[in-house]
């Protein structure tokens, strides 16, 4: 430490200062709540799927089942393609957005005011008619929510110092948590509302953080990566100096000119991540967006309060209930804010592996032995019992494949292919999303309580991947990643040459 910097050593034996500085901490916050918007958006499908009301008016099939005493199973009552199509709208339109975001933050700088999308697919949700309206809605969210996931998590890892550069970028995870705890909360007060209206307060809720992230982005300074990359070299040497707290800039301002330097050079960013030298970062990030969402987690959020009613555990119980994972959640990502810079990526992510498969195995004999096809055996004792299970295995999550899944990728690629890297990385996230929110009710159905030995399956997969092919990533500066991270792979140091 020397005035009260923090110190950041590097490879050379060169050391650049940088303090924790209150812009640098107010613009993490501020960007960050990007995150809170696509956490409601998380949280709050799985309420109004659920809710009477909300089935009646639009998917008066699935009301009327769920309605039935004599379906042919307790699992099938809300599989329907329309319903499933509500929630995963959203991250297909995300999906396409997030390639338009990847030129925008290239050429207009990271983080971008996405919150007009949001605030009129807020607008459109919570006055919809019929279902063409309410779709319409969603896919607006969705391309608030690509535009958000590809910017917030670059801007993060750039203006932070290195030392912190894994807490900083978090907080868009633990800014997802918190929207889906608040979702949860909404769902659970809504659902009293009489008149069957509480579901529209719900849907409109969400435009609290939408005007919140549209104020924040008004706020915060750009990074002087962006600026530097944009040709704006005075204002990014400003930027930096007032973000690291100290005159003593001019080495990362100048290896920041450099990276920048490079960066120009190459023209087709998108056709350049396929290059040998680019393929590490780019097989990594897809695997992690992919085995993110194959661990069966944010299914699970989307359709909480449908899985608690398969369980038929009451309806104000269901969305009682949903509160709890989301507290968990919250608190299970401060723990990887305090631990991550100080333990590192691969071992939260190998022990959350060990964690999550333990109790997705305990789940799946629970509800095999006490849910049939036609019963409603599960007493509110064993019904507590597996949402504790459930609570654990959010909780591995939570502090390990959540927020890692985001960092890692962003602090990976280097300046020339990083915005389409984090394009590719979102687009593969949405992607897994959408299939995950379109086809759960169905495999519920069809696979009954096997769905969480599929999901262990492949728990048991991407532990496997990140034991032999994910490299620490810990302490290391973006811009030294292939010397001190790749070429020193026994895997991917065979890539690292130049064509």
């Amino acid at each position: 430490m020397a005035g009260g910097g923090l110190l950041i050593t590097r490879a050379g034996g060169t050391e650049f200062e940088a303090k924790i500085t209150p812009i640098l901490i107010i613009s993490g916050i501020m960007a960050a709540t990007g995150g809170l918007m696509f956490g409601y958006d998380i949280g709050v499908s799985g309420g109004v799927t659920s809710m009477g009301p909300f089935l009646q008016k639009f998917f008066p099939t699935v009301y009327k089942r769920t309605k039935e005493k004599c379906l042919d199973s307790n699992y099938c009552k809300y599989d329907n393609q329309g319903l499933q199509l509500f929630t995963s709208s959203l991250y297909l339109a995300g999906l396409t957005a997030t390639f338009f975001a990847s030129y925008t933050t290239r050429k207009l700088g990271r983080m971008l005011i996405s919150g007009c999308f949001f605030i009129i697919g807020v607008v459109l949700n919570a006055a919809a008619q019929n279902l063409a309206m309410l779709i319409i809605g969603r896919i607006l969210l969705g391309c608030g929510v690509g535009f958000a996931n590809q910017a917030v998590p670059l801007y993060l890892s750039e203006i932070a110092p290195t030392r912190i550069r894994g807490g900083l970028n978090i907080l868009f995870q633990l800014n997802i948590t918190i929207g889906i705890l608040f979702a949860s909360l909404v769902n659970y007060g809504t659902a009293k509302i009489s008149g069957g209206r509480g579901w529209r307060l719900t849907l409109g809720l969400a435009g609290f953080p939408a005007v919140l992230l549209t104020l924040g982005a008004l706020f915060v300074v750009e990074t002087p990566n962006s600026l530097i990359e944009r040709g704006y070299l005075e204002e990014g040497k400003e930027v930096l100096r007032k973000i690291r707290g100290t005159d003593n800039i001019e080495p990362e301002f100048l290896e920041l000119v450099e990276a920048s330097r490079v960066a120009k050079e190459v023209k087709h960013p998108f056709r350049n991540l396929l290059q040998r030298k680019n393929r590490p970062p780019l097989i990594i990030s897809v695997a992690l967006q992919l085995f993110q969402q194959f661990t069966g987690l944010k299914a699970i959020m989307f359709y909480a309060p449908v899985i608690f009613s398969t369980l038929e555990l009451g309806s104000e119980t269901i969305l009682y209930l949903t509160v709890i994972p989301g507290a968990v959640n919250i608190f299970s990502t401060l723990v990887s804010i305090y631990c991550v810079d100080k333990l590192g990526r691969r071992i939260l992510l190998l022990v959350a592996g060990v964690q999550m498969l333990v109790f997705q195995i305990i789940i799946a004999v629970i509800i095999g032995i006490k849910v049939t096809d036609h019963s409603d055996d599960l007493s509110l004792g064993w019904g507590i019992f597996v949402v504790i299970m459930i609570c654990m295995y959010v909780s591995a999550f939570a502090w390990s494949w959540g927020p890692l899944g985001w960092l890692i990728p962003s602090e990976t690629f280097p300046l020339e292919t990083r915005s389409a890297g984090q394009s590719v990385s979102v687009c593969v996230n949405l992607l897994c999303t959408f299939i995950m929110a379109q086809a759960f009710l169905s495999m519920l159905c069809h696979f009954k309580y096997r769905i969480f030995l599929f999901f262990s399956g492949w728990i048991f997969v991407m532990s496997l991947f990140v034991f032999f092919f994910v490299p620490e990533t810990k302490n290391v500066p973006i811009e030294e990643m292939a010397e001190r991270v790749w070429k020193q792979h026994w895997l991917w140091k065979r890539l690292m040459v130049d064509e």
